[in-house]
């Protein structure tokens, strides 16, 4: 039983490390959203780029990403998160 709560802790504080915030994620949208800063933070690189030498769509995915920056940041932690307890043997609650 130690074993389990063991990984269980260990993928709980993988999972910390690499979990992206909505407020940073939102703030670099601020002060650099013409540019993809944010998309950057969450690791959409390739939107990033194209952001970045269109200035974000002439800023009509900047605006856009106003309203989706939330949905994407819990996607990306539920996709680290997802990946991080599979490979610890963790689903759904159990350990495997």
């Amino acid at each position: 039983m130690d074993e389990i709560r063991y990984r269980a802790r260990r993928a709980e504080f993988e999972y910390d490390a690499v979990r992206k915030d909505a407020r940073t994620a939102y703030l670099l949208w601020g002060l650099t959203g013409i540019i993809g800063g944010h998309r950057f933070y969450l690791g959409d690189t390739g939107r990033s780029i194209a952001m970045l030498f269109t200035l974000g769509g002439l800023g009509l995915w900047t605006l856009a990403d106003l309203f989706l920056i939330g949905r994407r940041v819990r996607a990306v932690n539920g996709a680290r998160r997802a990946a991080i307890m599979g490979r610890h043997g963790i689903l759904e609650g159990r350990v495997h």
